[in-house]
Parts: C-alpha cells; structure tokens; sequence
C-alpha cells in the first residue's frame, strides 16, 4: 500500500472520521474514499488538497514528502510554554482562561460564535 493510501486513513481513523463523514466534508463518494484508502485509485491533486484541508494537514504530508503531520509548522514547535494545541475545528473547546473555569452561558456563546458564520459562509 502507497504512503498517500495509508495516511489517508491512519488520519481519518485518528480524527475519528468514518470514510462517509470524510466524503460528505470533500463532497466525493464513500468509495472514492475506500479507493484512495485502498489504493485502488490515486487522488487527483485537487481532491488531494481537499482530503488534506480536512484531515487538518498537508498534502506534502500525505504524499510522504514530510514527515510533519502538522499544516502550519509553527504547531509542531515546542517553544517551551507547554501549551495545548486546540483544533478550533472541533466542537469540543477547552473553555479556561488562567485557571478560572467559564460559565456554561459565556461557553455557548463562544461555541455560537463559528456555528453562525459557518452557516452564513454556505
């Protein structure tokens, strides 16, 4: 099996996406996506770029040109400060600021904010 094949779907499997969720975000098949997992077929560069932006990496990654998993390389940096990456992608948002936990009513609002543009983007 191909690199591209096997990152594909070790990336999918570690963000918890079946082969349909993953489709539906790229607008492609469950099939075309056990295709590439399965290297029965090879995704275009396009849909390459499309599996990347949602599996949050880089095409490079995938390709096995790097092996930085990270889309933005000052991620994998480790500055000292011991900080946690969040993925602002997801819904579960680590909601404390300097040890002071957030009411539930601040939290939702902030969890509101990138639901509403992300339904005023479609």
């Amino acid at each position: 099996m191909s690199i591209t094949a096997e990152r594909i779907k070790s990336l999918r499997k570690q963000k918890k996406l079946t082969q349909s969720e993953i489709a539906e975000i790229i607008n492609a098949s469950r099939m075309a996506i056990a295709n590439y997992e399965t290297d029965r077929n090879t995704p275009s560069f396009a849909m390459l770029s499309l599996i990347a932006d949602a599996l949050n990496t880089t095409v490079d990654y995938l390709q096995g040109k790097t092996d930085n998993v990270f889309k933005h390389a000052d991620n994998a940096s480790n500055n000292g400060d011991d900080k946690k990456q969040v993925d602002l992608s997801d819904d579960e948002l680590i909601m404390s600021f300097e040890g002071k936990e957030l009411s539930e009513d601040y939290k939702q609002a902030i969890l509101a904010m990138p639901k509403t543009m992300r339904e005023d983007d479609k």
